[in-house]
């Protein structure tokens, strides 16, 4: 039978589903809507989304072809996408929701990817490794109040999220990237982290309404990665445990809750070399 939970429109109301929530609503049958569905739905909502090589992007079925998923991304705009999986309809969504950032991150892995086959050098490197994991995972933290990052970089996470929790909810919009996140938080679990990139904008930014404040973000993004990436690597992406946002979950309407250092862990302390720096005599 059928339940609630089988149903895209029953997460349109859901915390943290905001930036894809209008297309959610739309589809209110039990499952995925089909490759059809998505590619109209991505026409609709974004049609200059292309690949990072420029090629239209469209949804279809995984294949045992040669080259490998940024590559055929980047060469045809083709996004494999498993019938009735609901991972890839997220990352389907994601792309209607983040055509800039999702092209430059399709366009990053690439260059990086042809750099170390240049440099001769094995693996995919951390560049690629944390560019994967915030496509899966990441989340962009937007305020107007920079004491809001300062406190969660810090995990200082009773401060941040209670303490503070009147001025989150004013100056703060968690604004989900990763399609991983949105397959999770369908039934959100103890731990359920995310990987944060931070911004800090004016006030007025907070009143533009979802669409236009998504674009923006989108087209911040997409410079932001391309600016950092000879720094970005996992460690370079804040975590952010998603069941402390106020809304998520009802247990977090208690100040105990964000005691439980089961997924509210303290900062680890550099080592103190690391944390002074050495000096050379």
């Amino acid at each position: 039978m059928d339940t609630v939970d089988d149903i895209p429109a029953a997460f349109s109301g859901r915390v943290l589903f905001e930036p894809i929530a209008p297309w959610l609503a739309r589809f209110a049958a039990p499952g995925v809507p089909s490759h059809v569905a998505l590619d109209a739905l991505l026409a609709e909502t974004a049609a200059e989304a292309r690949s990072g090589g420029g090629a239209p992007i469209r949804f279809v079925p995984p294949t045992d072809e040669p080259g490998g998923y940024e590559e055929r991304i980047f060469a045809r705009g083709e996004v494999p996408t498993r019938h009735g999986d609901w991972h890839d309809f997220f990352n389907a969504l994601a792309w209607c929701a983040w055509p800039r950032t999702k092209a430059a991150c399709n366009r990053l892995h690439l260059a990086e990817l042809r750099a170390r086959e240049g440099a001769g050098l094995p693996g995919r490197g951390p560049r690629r490794d944390a560019l994967t994991q915030f496509d899966e995972c990441g989340i962009v933290v937007v305020t107007s109040d920079p004491e809001i990052p300062a406190r969660l970089t810090a995990h200082e996470w009773e401060e941040a999220f209670w303490n503070r929790r009147a001025r989150l909810l004013q100056t703060t919009r968690f604004l989900v990237f990763g399609h991983g996140s949105w397959d999770q938080l369908r039934a959100p679990f103890v731990g359920l982290c995310a990987k944060a990139i931070h911004r800090v904008v004016e006030p007025d930014w907070l009143a533009l309404p979802m669409a236009q404040a998504l674009a923006e973000t989108d087209a911040w993004l997409a410079d932001h990665l391309a600016a950092t990436l000879d720094a970005l690597s996992p460690r370079s992406l804040s975590p952010l445990p998603l069941l402390g946002i106020p809304g998520v979950t009802p247990d977090n309407e208690a100040v105990g809750y964000y005691r439980d250092t089961r997924q509210f862990r303290p900062r680890r302390k550099a080592p103190v070399a690391a944390a002074m720096g050495t000096s050379r005599p």
